[in-house]
C-alpha cells in the first residue's frame, strides 16, 4: 500500500506541475552586453544618453577590496563597443548614480564617497561641483522633473534632496523613516523615478527590501510637492536601482537575488527576469551578479543592467556575508548585462 500511495502521489505531483508550468515565470536570459576594460572596478551607476550610448561609472571595489580614486566613466555604443574610458576629475573612487538632465543636457554624477554631486563633461571627464548637501550623506540615485529640477536619494539620512537645473545647495524635498536603512545591504533610499504622470515618486529602499511611494502634487510655483511616503510593496531582496516603463511598471534590480523584478503600479509581480549563471574560466560573471542600476535603451526593447559584483564583507563589514559573496571574490573582469523587455507576464491558470 505504501509503495502504491507513493507512486500515485508522485504521479499526482507530476500532473500538477505539468498543468501549472505553462503559467510559471519564463526568466529568459541576461546576456553580456559588455565586459569592462581590464583593471576596472565594479560598475554601479548606468544611464542611457540622448545619443543612445550607455554611460557607466565605477564604484571603486574589486575582488581584493577598495582601490584609490578617481572613478572612471565608461561609454559604450548600443552594440557594446567601448568608445571612451575617462577618469572623472576631482572624484573619489566611489561614484554611483548618473543621468543627463533632459532640460539642460548636463551629465550629473553622484560622488557617493564625497557626498556631493558633480557636473561632468562626458568626453573629457572634467568636472565641477553641482550640488552640495548637509549631514553624513550617501548620495545614490537621481531623477528629474519636467522643469529640470534634480532629485537625489540619500541612502543614509533617508532624504530626497532637490536642487534647481543649475545646481547649488540641496534642500530637503522628502524625508521619512521609511527611507532610512534597517537591514542588509545598509542602504536606504536608493533608486528613484517619477511615474509617467508625475503624480508619484517611486523609491527603492535596499536594506528594507521595499518600494516606497511618495505621492506628488503641484505647488503654487508649479514645482512637485511631496506627500506622505508609504510602502507600496515588500520583499524584493535588495531592491536597488529602478526603471519605469511606459505602462508605469517598475523594473527593480534585486541585488541580493540576482534578478530583475517587474511589478505593476499596484505592486503585483509580473515577471522575474535573469539569474546568476556562475563565473567562467576568465573570471567573467555570467548573467546577473549583484545587479545595481537598470536603464532602458532608447527604443525600449532592451534593459541594460550593471553587475556590481560587490563582496559586502569588503565594502561593509567582515561579518556581512551575502549568499554570493564568495562568488564575487572570483570575479576578474566586470560586466554589464542586457535583457530583452519582451516578456510574457505571469498569468492565472484558470
Amino acid at each position: 500500500m505504501r509503495g502504491q500511495w507513493t507512486a500515485a502521489t508522485a504521479l499526482g505531483l507530476l500532473t500538477a506541475f505539468a498543468s501549472t508550468s505553462a503559467v510559471a515565470f519564463d526568466r529568459g536570459h541576461a546576456d553580456t552586453f559588455a565586459v569592462l576594460p581590464s583593471g576596472s572596478t565594479g560598475p554601479e551607476g548606468l544611464t542611457v544618453g540622448p545619443d543612445g550610448n550607455v554611460y557607466v561609472t565605477t564604484f571603486g571595489f574589486n575582488a581584493q577590496g577598495q582601490v584609490p580614486g578617481p572613478s572612471q566613466l565608461l561609454v559604450f555604443d548600443p552594440r557594446g563597443k567601448l568608445l571612451r574610458n575617462v577618469s572623472i576629475a576631482g572624484s573619489t573612487a566611489h561614484t554611483l548614480g548618473l543621468a543627463f538632465n533632459p532640460v539642460t543636457g548636463a551629465l550629473i554624477v553622484l560622488d557617493f564617497g564625497a557626498g556631493t554631486a558633480l557636473k561632468v563633461n562626458p568626453v573629457t571627464g572634467t568636472s565641477s561641483a553641482f550640488m552640495t548637501v548637509t549631514g553624513s550623506a550617501g548620495l545614490n540615485a537621481l531623477t528629474f522633473d519636467k522643469a529640470g529640477n534634480v532629485y537625489v536619494s540619500d541612502s543614509f539620512q533617508g532624504i530626497i534632496w532637490r536642487t534647481g537645473p543649475s545646481g547649488g545647495a540641496g534642500t530637503v524635498w522628502a524625508q521619512s523613516p521609511l527611507l532610512v536603512p534597517n537591514g542588509v545591504p545598509p542602504f536606504g533610499a536608493n533608486g528613484i523615478e517619477f511615474n509617467n504622470a508625475r503624480t508619484a515618486m517611486l523609491v527603492a529602499n535596499t536594506a528594507n527590501d521595499q518600494i516606497i511611494t511618495i505621492p506628488v502634487t503641484n505647488g503654487q510655483s508649479g514645482n512637485p510637492v511631496a506627500g506622505q511616503p508609504k510602502v507600496l510593496v515588500n520583499s524584493i531582496n535588495g531592491a536597488d536601482g529602478i526603471a519605469i516603463d511606459g505602462d508605469d511598471n517598475i523594473w527593480v534590480a534585486a541585488n541580493q537575488e540576482d534578478e530583475i523584478v517587474v511589478i505593476d503600479p499596484t505592486g503585483k509581480v509580473l515577471a522575474k527576469l535573469g539569474d546568476f549563471d556562475g563565473i567562467d574560466k576568465d573570471g567573467v560573471p555570467q548573467g546577473l551578479l549583484f545587479p545595481a542600476s537598470p536603464a532602458f535603451s532608447l527604443d525600449g526593447r532592451t534593459l541594460y543592467v550593471t553587475n556590481l559584483a560587490l563582496d559586502l564583507r569588503l565594502a561593509v563589514s567582515p561579518d556581512v556575508q551575502a549568499i554570493d559573496s564568495q562568488w564575487t571574490d572570483l570575479v576578474k573582469n566586470y560586466t554589464i548585462s542586457k535583457i530583452s523587455t519582451n516578456f510574457k507576464p505571469l498569468e492565472r491558470g484558470d
